[in-house]
């Protein structure tokens, strides 16, 4: 799609370095049990699992913000967290890992949501969810709301939402009309709920499904996505739509009428989760560090490949990512 070489996308990535972004949205505690498999229980038929050690990872939206943080970018995150020992597990990771945690609300009637995943041989083998997925208070939008006001030298916006309560209407027309009072980009990955409430903003980066949810109709043909990406441009009055298409990569949409297609870089696909956050932060600081929208759709698409390779949630390292660019300028 768009050919790039190392020495742009260092430039890029120094252009964003140091930058302060805000990732607004539901944020998680991802923990993983790890352990072998050698036989199958006798008391029913699943794997018996020897546990050999337990990690503690940022998930969801503060995933996107370890993306950004891996970068060279500056992240402050905005959500909500339960009043329980896992947001203090939270807390201290953010804490370790240098992310600012000024935007986070500890509300008493919540959980903190915690994604348990079970992995036996680098295979997931079963996930056990922990989480309250009621919308949020007044006070935790007011929250949010002021951790952005306060914030200095804001450079971009990131929503992201995988409805569980955090995204609502209010916070959504809030944020999008502060941001572009004070032309500051907002980047969006939405769910369902909302699709259309994300008007004027710079880049909208729903996947095939949402995509097709939200306008109500099968997206199977080539076609059929370009009309979708064109009605949801002139919808939403969005400066950009990347639509991203799974095996087949993504496809670019631009309010200059330009569609590209980012075919896909993934080698080998160890696991999915975790890409579309590496994803939306890559495109992201990619646009702040002065790539246009092409550029940035390519660097995206490759960060996200990279990540798949890995078992479990990671993040993008700039090494990966210049290795990935050398190898895919060879082909």
């Amino acid at each position: 799609m768009h050919n790039l070489d190392i020495r742009r996308v260092r430039e890029i990535l120094d252009g964003a370095k140091g930058k302060t972004v805000a990732v607004v949205g539901d944020v998680m505690l991802d923990r993983y049990f790890w352990g072998k498999v050698n036989r199958v229980s006798p008391e029913a038929p699943v794997p018996v699992i020897d546990y050999q050690n337990e990690t503690f990872h940022l998930g969801g939206a503060a995933n996107v913000a370890n993306n950004l943080l891996t970068l060279g970018v500056s992240p402050i995150l905005c959500g909500v967290l339960g009043e329980d020992k896992y947001a203090k597990k939270f807390k201290e990771i953010c804490a370790e890992q240098n992310i600012s945690s000024s935007g986070l609300f500890e509300d008493t009637g919540r959980l903190t949501t915690v994604k348990t995943r079970i992995i036996g041989n680098n295979q997931q083998i079963a996930r056990l969810d922990r989480e309250t997925r009621d919308v949020i208070t007044s006070d935790v939008e007011e929250h949010i709301l002021n951790t952005l006001e306060q914030t200095e030298n804001l450079a971009g916006i990131i929503i992201e939402d995988y409805n569980k309560g955090t995204i609502t209407e209010f916070l959504i027309t809030e944020t999008i009309s502060f941001a572009n009072k004070n032309n500051i980009p907002v980047f969006v990955d939405p769910k369902f709920d909302h699709f259309f409430s994300y008007k004027n903003i710079r880049v909208l980066k729903p996947n095939l499904k949402e995509a097709s949810k939200a306008l109500n109709k099968e997206l199977r043909t080539r076609d059929e996505i370009e009309n979708a990406g064109k009605l949801l441009l002139k919808k939403l009055n969005a400066d950009n739509i990347l639509m991203t298409l799974s095996a087949q990569g993504m496809m670019l949409f631009e309010s200059n009428g330009d569609i590209s297609s980012v075919p896909t870089k993934a080698r080998m696909v160890s696991d999915v989760s975790g890409a579309g956050d590496t994803a939306i932060a890559t495109l992201a600081t990619a646009l702040i560090g002065g790539a246009n929208a092409k550029e940035a759709a390519t660097i995206a698409n490759l960060a996200a490949g990279v990540v798949c390779e890995h078992p479990g949630i990671v993040s993008i390292e700039p090494l990966d990512l210049f290795d990935s660019v050398v190898r895919n300028s060879m082909h």
